[in-house]
């Protein structure tokens, strides 16, 4: 199991001076709508000057027409990126047609398709997709896994299922781990370290626990002891 910090923090330089807090660890980090938006590229390319050995997750959850999402792909891999994510409710036509336009790359990022949000609970996922989220979760992996991604993004609780219905192989990465049970926040279908491990979880992202501590490195040397 690896580590991914989301970089959550409300400006770049705030952003930064956590990634260099950190950079003792070749862990993944988390840019998002927010710093991705505000920052750009150039944000990318300062946290890979701070450790090349970072690997970025740009969480954006594509969604949109098929060609679309194939373009914003294409232009997504030559940011150098180490991974990036969908939403798998665009599609399984989008999700193929992102994956042949990245053909080309040599050294494409991963791809993950979003299942269910973790913001979810029971009730809401189902006034959306008139499903439960244990029916449709690994369904929507499915149609990832079909489509030839590389994993989902999933809550901890669907992860083992998902390995189940496609392949132990594909990855499952879960947002919103409180690592050692602190305040789950506006995330809904949230989980430890313990119940990640149980439940076959591949890529862990911390948040708050990490971003808000006093000492963050501290903290993510616990979290990596416990993995």
């Amino acid at each position: 199991m690896e580590l991914c910090v989301a970089l959550d923090l409300p400006d770049r330089m705030l952003n930064l001076a956590l990634a260099e807090k950190l950079v003792e660890h070749d862990i993944w980090l988390k840019v998002g709508f927010r710093s991705y938006i505000r920052d750009g590229k150039g944000f990318i390319e300062e946290l890979k000057q701070l450790n090349p050995n970072y690997k970025i997750f740009l969480d954006l959850k594509l969604y949109d027409i098929p060609n679309t999402m194939a373009d914003a792909a294409e232009e997504i891999a030559g940011l150098g990126v180490e991974m990036f994510n969908v939403h798998a409710s665009a599609g399984k036509k989008a999700m193929q047609t992102v994956m042949e336009r990245l053909e080309t790359f040599e050294n494409r990022p991963l791809v993950l398709a979003v299942t269910a949000l973790t913001s979810f609970d029971h009730k809401s996922f189902h006034e959306i997709y008139g499903a439960d989220i244990e029916e449709k979760a690994p369904w929507f992996a499915m149609q990832a896994y079909q489509a030839g991604l590389d994993g989902v993004v999933c809550s901890a609780f669907e992860s083992r299922a998902i390995k189940r219905a496609t392949d132990e192989k594909f990855l499952t990465l879960t947002p919103g781990i409180r690592p050692f049970g602190e305040a789950s926040d506006d995330q809904k279908r949230v989980a430890d370290i313990d119940t990640a491990k149980r439940e076959s979880v591949d890529i862990i992202v911390v948040g708050r626990p990490v971003y808000k501590a006093d000492d963050p490195a501290a903290v993510v040397r616990k979290i990596l002891q416990n993995l």
